[in-house]
């Protein structure tokens, strides 16, 4: 398979068996992302869980994903107001479950739900849960206080999970937010990461983290000298 001297050139910005501090890696990461669109900067972190442990958990990103969030509630009567005053762009009750139901409808990233309606919303499940959307309230989407979470999400609030082989992938920011920015998100994210370990977990639980643009390489982080340094962060 051949490479263009884009790919080439990017990766060879990278040294292989080195991990690097957070600062010398998004210096590798904004030189390589060169798209002519605005690339996204990812997170993926290698955690020690076994096959049929999970964690997730969510964290209020200071600075956003640089995206654009299409929040959907579930409510009725004044939580349904509460909703629309606070910014969510889709609300309603039987209506939108019905409409998922006969469209397969998911064309939006987070869902709230007040708790009186969950019932309802777990015809859903097989829909909804296929996407990481499911609501639940370990990461603050089943709630009354629907205007706090509409604005949080709608702020950059992230959900995350760990897959089958327990990593943990995320979208933490954009190009054009600038290193600093960038920075703060991930120090951020990598210590609420942290503290989902279990607690009867043993052992390193953050085995490895990689940065990455979009079109760009994958860069190692050094996990001991970026653990310190997110516990250290006052955001």
């Amino acid at each position: 398979m051949s490479r263009s001297k884009r790919y080439l050139s990017n990766v060879a910005l990278v040294e292989k068996e080195k991990s690097y501090t957070v600062d010398e890696a998004l210096d590798i990461i904004f030189n390589a992302a060169n798209a002519k669109f605005d690339e996204s900067i990812d997170i993926a972190i290698k955690t020690g869980l076994k096959t049929g442990q999970s964690v997730r958990g969510s964290v209020a990103l200071p600075h956003g994903t640089g995206k654009q969030v299409k929040v959907l509630v579930f409510a009725k009567g004044d939580k349904a107001e509460e909703a629309k005053k606070a910014g969510a762009d889709y609300v309603g009750a039987e209506d939108l479950i019905e409409k998922i139901l006969n469209e397969q409808w998911v064309d939006y990233d987070v869902v709230i739900a007040t708790p009186d309606i969950m019932k309802e919303v777990s015809k859903l499940g097989p829909i909804l849960g296929r996407k990481k959307l499911m609501p639940n309230p370990k990461v603050g989407t089943v709630t009354f206080d629907i205007s706090k979470a509409v604005q949080e999400f709608k702020k950059g609030k992230i959900e995350f999970r760990s897959d089958k082989t327990g990593n943990i992938h995320a979208s933490i920011g954009k190009k054009s937010m600038g290193k600093d920015k960038v920075k703060d998100n991930v120090l951020l994210f990598v210590r609420e990461v942290s503290k989902v370990r279990p607690a009867d977990y043993k052992g390193d639980f953050i085995k490895s983290i990689v940065l990455s643009s979009t079109m760009g390489p994958g860069v190692k982080l050094n996990k001991s000298s970026i653990l310190q340094e997110s516990h250290k962060v006052n955001l």
